[in-house]
């Protein structure tokens, strides 16, 4: 009996030995293949992190550094205060007088220097007047002036009544030009008219218009007070 016991004891060793060795198939054979150590590239440099010298191999760190915190993209940015609107000056208008001859506009420039408005307030411009030419009719009397008009009228021929240097008489159309008065007369001629003729009812002339372009009612009311500076004429507004 104690010949087996001590023959399974040597088998039993026997196994263990061959297990140990991986002859019966042991699960960590293949970490035990020399192989697999060749293969490892520098296994001198691997340090165990959690190992007592994990500390003293770390690299030094400085402090971490905390960076602000972002500005959240929902928080509404600050509206800027508007300035305060700049106090509105006195209304301001425009006015025109017109229908002066050169020597009223002299006198006018005259009386418009001496006022407080600046110069850029007001001006004086210069308006030539082309001559004009009318068909002309007469000299009549009082009788004669009706008699012809009645006539005119069968002949349904347009009037009107005009005092010329010629006298008064009935002008039958107007001109800028003679020659286009010339035209008119001879197709009067046609419907039966035989004693009118071209007469220059104005020569070219020259006037003057003031303007104001933007003045308050206070510097118009200046403008206004020249009285006679102005020759009768009146203020209106620009159309």
């Amino acid at each position: 009996m104690l010949r087996w016991t001590i023959a399974l004891l040597a088998l039993a060793n026997l196994l263990y030995f061959g297990w140990t060795q991986g002859l019966l198939g042991d699960p960590q054979q293949n970490q035990r293949e020399p192989e697999r150590l060749q293969a490892q590239v520098q296994p001198q440099v691997l340090r165990l992190m959690n190992g007592p010298d994990a500390a003293a191999s770390a690299p030094a760190r400085g402090p971490a550094v905390v960076a602000p915190p972002a500005a959240s993209a929902a928080e509404p940015s600050p509206l800027p205060i508007p300035a305060p609107p700049a106090p509105a000056g006195p209304a301001t208008r425009c006015w025109v007088a017109s229908g002066f001859n050169p020597a009223q506009a002299q006198t006018l420039r005259t009386a418009m220097e001496s006022t407080g408005l600046p110069a850029s307030a007001w001006r004086l411009d210069e308006v030539r007047l082309g001559g004009r030419w009318i068909i002309y009719m007469g000299p009549f009397s009082g009788e004669q002036l009706t008699r012809k008009k009645v006539e005119l009228r069968e002949l349904k021929v347009d009037f009107r009544e005009v005092n010329i240097a010629a006298g008064p008489g009935l002008a039958l159309g107007t001109f800028s030009t003679e020659e286009a008065a010339e035209q008119g007369l001879r197709d009067l001629g046609r419907k039966g008219v035989r004693t009118a003729r071209v007469e220059p009812e104005r020569g070219e002339t020259t006037s003057f218009v003031l303007r104001l372009p933007s003045v308050t009612d206070a510097q118009r009311a200046e403008v206004a007070a020249l009285g006679p500076a102005l020759a009768g004429k009146a203020l209106q507004a620009c159309e």
